[in-house]
Formats: structure tokens, sequence, C-alpha cells
């Protein structure tokens, strides 16, 4: 295994979300991954441990282990032509999916720019182009085809299954913000950790290093990081979430109220 995989557990740091000192919460071996769900063993022991650490204010668990990484060291060892095996939805099955959902998210009226952060290998943004949407553009840096940084700002931002995998998610929320129009809408998804996570710990099935998944959020946590940026987020489930300042005409359909902070965003379920 690279050297540049730090496994060394430090026995306190900042909670990424709230700055609240959080503590070593466990240890998982880097091959532990999210196909586990699936009851599948696909990788054998790396023999690296993986520490997390877990936030006592705001429940944010996440690892520093990946922190010094550059874009080629999560190539070398994370992106790499073994990913496949631990995520087999990311060749198309996943993108396809969301993409039917925002076709019916848009149903009464749809964004007339959308930006998909994190992209991929651009399955859903063709896909939205083939069922009409004005202008879809997928930008995601670990894809060379999709890396350039593109221009201007879109009404509406979406972003599948990114910011479990960012070792920074201040500045990922951030970078999304700095793309987005105002009035704009950022849709995303990332599993929020269950009721039960006191009981299964480090065994739940998306606690998956070899995935990438360093993020692992609370709804507290998503408050404590999102709320400071003067932003709402309401819910439709466990995995998918909205953020806004104001809403823009095109998503009032399926957000209520018209105002964002009452009732509190972040108990809020979206109205479908």
């Amino acid at each position: 295994m690279n050297g540049r995989l730090q496994s060394v557990c430090a026995q306190s740091v900042p909670c990424k979300c709230c700055g609240t000192t959080a503590f070593p919460y466990g240890v998982v071996d880097f091959h532990k991954n999210c196909e586990i769900n699936r009851q599948r063993q696909v990788l054998g022991i790396s023999g690296v441990p993986i520490y997390y650490h877990r936030c006592p204010e705001c429940g944010f668990l996440f690892t520093t282990a990946f922190d010094g990484f550059s874009k080629e060291d999560f190539l070398e060892l994370v992106y790499n032509d073994d990913y496949v095996l631990v995520d087999p939805d990311y060749l198309g099955d996943r993108a396809r999916g969301n993409a039917e959902m925002l076709i019916e998210l848009f149903s009464a009226e749809r964004p007339s720019r959308i930006l998909d952060y994190g992209g991929g290998n651009g399955v859903l943004a063709n896909r939205l182009r083939k069922a009409g949407f004005p202008e879809v553009v997928s930008y995601d840096p670990f894809v060379p085809s999709h890396a350039d940084r593109p221009e201007g700002r879109f009404d509406c931002v979406v972003c599948f299954e990114v910011v479990e995998h960012s070792t920074n998610p201040d500045r990922t929320f951030v970078e999304m913000l700095d793309f987005l129009e105002e009035p704009g809408l950022i849709v995303f998804s990332t599993l929020l950790q269950p009721n039960d996570f006191d009981r299964q710990g480090l065994d739940w099935w998306y606690c998956g290093p070899r995935n990438g998944h360093v993020s692992l959020f609370s709804r507290e946590s998503l408050r404590a990081l999102l709320e400071p940026m003067g932003l709402g987020c309401a819910s439709f489930n466990d995995n998918l979430h909205v953020l806004f300042r104001e809403i823009p005409d095109f998503a009032r359909p399926f957000l209520f109220p018209a105002n964002a902070f009452e009732p509190d965003p972040y108990t809020m379920t979206v109205m479908v």
C-alpha cells in the first residue's frame, strides 16, 4: 500500500462542520467498502487501518487519512481500475436513475441551465439533454473529458454522491455556491447517519473508505456547516436534499413553504 495513505490516529482534531474538538471513534480496514450492503465480498484485507473521528456536538463522522491527498493520489489509490468493484453503479445505473428523478422533479417547470457537479462520465447530463433540458454541463476534475471548469453561473446545481467523498466539505459547498445563480437551487445526495447509528457504528454499510467515503453527515452536521452560509436545507428523505437561499420559481411546485425559513428548513420535508 502506498505510503501516502496516512494511517496514524490523531488524538483529537477539529470537526470539519462545526469546529468542535472531535475524538477517535473507531477504525476499519482501508478495503472496507459499500458492496457489503449487497452482501458481496469484493476485496480482501489491505492491512491499512483507517481511523474515523466523530464530533460530540454535531455528530459528523470523518477520517483525516486522505486529507493530504493530491488528485493523483486519489486516482492511484481510490478511483483506479478497481473502483468499479466497490461501486458498480458508477458506470451508469445511478446516473440514469438520478436523471429520471430530475425529469420527474422538474416536470412542471425546468431550470434553464444545470451543472452536474462531480458528474463522472457525463451519463446524467447526456440523458437530461436528450430529454429536452435547455443546457446541461457536466464537471468532474477526476474525469479528463469533463475536467475543464465551466464558465458562468447556473440556476440549478446537481451533485449526486459527491460530498461524502470530500476531505474539505466546507470548500466543496462553497465551490458549488460559486457556480449558483441567485435565486438558485442545489440538489444533492448523501446518505445521512441512520437513527440507530450508535448501535451500528463503523459497521454501517455506507462507511467505506475504499469508496472514498471520508465525510459522513448527520442532519445536525449539515445544519452546522450550511446554516452559516445562509442556506436552507430541506430533504426528500435521508439521502436526497435541496439547498437554497431564495426559492427559484422552477422549484416552487415541490418546495413548501415559499419562505424557506418558516418552518425550520432543517426539519422540513420537501412536499412533492
